[in-house]
């Protein structure tokens, strides 16, 4: 495998990664933290770049990927959290959640306002996803249509706004408001959650592979390295993205109030460009969540044909944008009120079961570890996604709130921490009889 084509294969992720939440809420949190904007960035940075990097890692380390880490815990909750990880991410959230703001973005500032934006969604949405199912039906041609074409030319677009909002937006840091004036690092870390990156990593892990091995590459190692090269490809432009999208949401607060970020990106290219900003912005977000839908359409449909045979891989990638379809065209504010309590659930639950997966040496692959600590991390996780919906939770609450971290969403930590534990001591005493048969690739 030739250097180039860890360069290529990294575009292509960073296309496939960088859809309409990278783009909306860094400027929202450069705005809302101000100064304390570094602080804000690194928390952010954690999660929406180095979590989804090291879900990748942790897939190309085992044999059999992302499934038999789950079969860790257990085969059943493998293929449970696993479907319900690849509908979210596919056609039920992030699928209809990327066309919506593709539309939002590329197509609303451009039509006259006395059309039926209903009808003009419909129609959108038809043209969108049809080119959608043409590419998604040769995975093999991903890393060139992506890697090679789109990609760079979303690259230079981006370069294009970030230097020119670099060079000519001026106004000050201002003070920080909300929960960044106490705990920027941390509110910053739970936005991350919001990119949903380090869920489509999980699905993504088997068209990376799937692409470095088409290039040659069978040995477990080589494998990994690189994986590892192609994501650092995509980390490294993810954050510089991040950081610099970020930083003019922070220059452009003392211009205006905003309630998204969507609105400081469009009032920054609009002050930077006038009208062709407009057209720049939208040309940016209509490619970044194209790509992304792409990519997550194929990863569904890898996913699905191999969990379920008897469907082929074309089947299931029709069926995908038919359902991406149905559900952009019930409008974005809909499909965001469902996205927050599941993220708020699926979260710790990934944070976990990747940091085991790197500290599995230590206690091998013993499946009451992995069971314990996923069970109490579980628990907590939905109640945070229950108390995300605004049920209120009573006593349970109480509960919550008493635990460290709680302050700052991060409540689900301790019992992180103890079902580890207690998982070891169980795992000492009775050992070698809890084991699981799968072993990490050397």
């Amino acid at each position: 495998m030739k250097k180039v084509d860890s360069l290529f294969i990294g575009l292509m992720l960073f296309s496939m990664f960088f859809g309409a939440g990278n783009l909306i809420f860094p400027p929202f949190l450069g705005a809302q933290s101000g100064t304390s904007f570094w602080m804000a960035m690194a928390g952010f940075i954690i999660t929406g770049v180095g979590l989804p990097l090291a879900v990748l890692i942790a897939i190309s380390l085992v044999k059999g990927g992302i499934t038999e880490i789950g079969n860790r815990v257990h085969p059943v909750f493998s293929t449970v959290f696993m479907v319900i990880v690849y509908l979210s991410i596919g056609p039920f959230l992030a699928i209809p959640r990327n066309a919506n703001v593709a539309f939002e973005m590329g197509v609303v500032p451009f039509i006259d306002a006395s059309w039926d934006l209903t009808l003009v969604l419909f129609l959108f949405s038809v043209v969108f996803f049809l080119l959608v199912y043409v590419i998604s039906l040769n995975p093999a041609k991903m890393e060139k249509y992506m890697g090679r074409w789109i990609t760079p030319t979303l690259v230079l677009a981006m370069i294009v706004l970030c230097v020119a909002g670099f060079l000519k937006l001026d106004g000050n840091l201002t003070a920080p408001v909300g929960d960044y004036q106490a705990g920027a690092f941390f509110k910053g870390f739970l936005e991350g959650y919001n990119t949903m990156d380090a869920l489509a990593s999980l699905a993504f892990g088997i068209v990376i592979l799937t692409a470095v091995k088409q290039k040659g590459v069978s040995d477990s190692k080589l494998l990994t390295k690189y994986t590892f090269k192609a994501s650092l490809v995509a980390g490294v432009l993810l954050a510089l993205v991040y950081i610099s999208i970020g930083w003019m949401g922070g220059k452009m607060a003392a211009s205006g109030t905003y309630e998204s970020g969507t609105q400081i990106l469009a009032s920054a290219a609009t002050m930077l460009f006038g009208n062709s900003g407009t057209a720049l912005l939208g040309f940016i977000f209509t490619l970044a969540c194209f790509t992304t839908v792409v990519g997550l359409t194929t990863a569904c449909g890898q996913y699905f044909s191999n969990l379920l045979p008897k469907l082929s891989y074309r089947q299931v990638v029709l069926v995908v944008t038919l359902v991406g379809f149905t559900l952009s065209n019930l409008g974005l504010s809909q499909i965001l009120k469902v996205s927050v309590p599941f993220l708020v659930t699926a979260y710790p639950l990934t944070i976990v079961l990747i940091m085991l997966t790197f500290f599995n040496h230590f206690f091998k692959n013993s499946r009451v570890v992995y069971g314990s600590a996923m069970l109490f991390t579980g628990v907590f996780a939905v109640l945070g996604g229950l108390a995300a919906t605004g049920m209120e939770l009573g006593a349970v609450q109480s509960l919550r709130n008493a635990l460290p971290f709680s302050a700052v969403g991060l409540d689900w930590i301790i019992p992180a921490i103890v079902g580890t534990v207690i998982g070891l001591v169980i795992n000492t005493l009775t050992k070698p009889a809890l084991k699981t048969s799968e072993t990490l690739t050397e």
